[in-house]
């Protein structure tokens, strides 16, 4: 992104978990359901999750709660967003 030219702001939600609303907002943004954004073949998802069937807001909390759960990177630009794999994606949203 700033090879594009592009400010960008660095969050790392590992450290700084999004809240519930940041995750509703981001969700709407990408049009998408939690499992979309959610790092499936993960240990931690695997060892707790897997085979679960929770609901959209269980989800959301098991995101905040183990924030290494969510897909990564995902960007933001004005009220859109992607998750950036491929990378190729994120040259679509700017």
């Amino acid at each position: 992104m700033e090879e594009l030219g592009e400010d960008i702001e660095i969050r790392n939600y590992l450290k700084e978990p999004p809240t519930y609303e940041e995750l509703e907002n981001l969700l709407t943004m990408l049009n998408a359901v939690p499992l979309d954004i959610i790092r499936q073949k993960e240990a931690l998802f695997k060892e707790l999750y897997e085979g679960k069937h929770l609901t959209h807001q269980e989800w959301i909390k098991a995101m905040i709660e183990h924030p290494v759960l969510i897909e990564r990177p995902i960007v933001v630009k004005g009220n859109r967003a992607v998750v950036g794999r491929p990378p190729a994606r994120i040259r679509e949203l700017l």
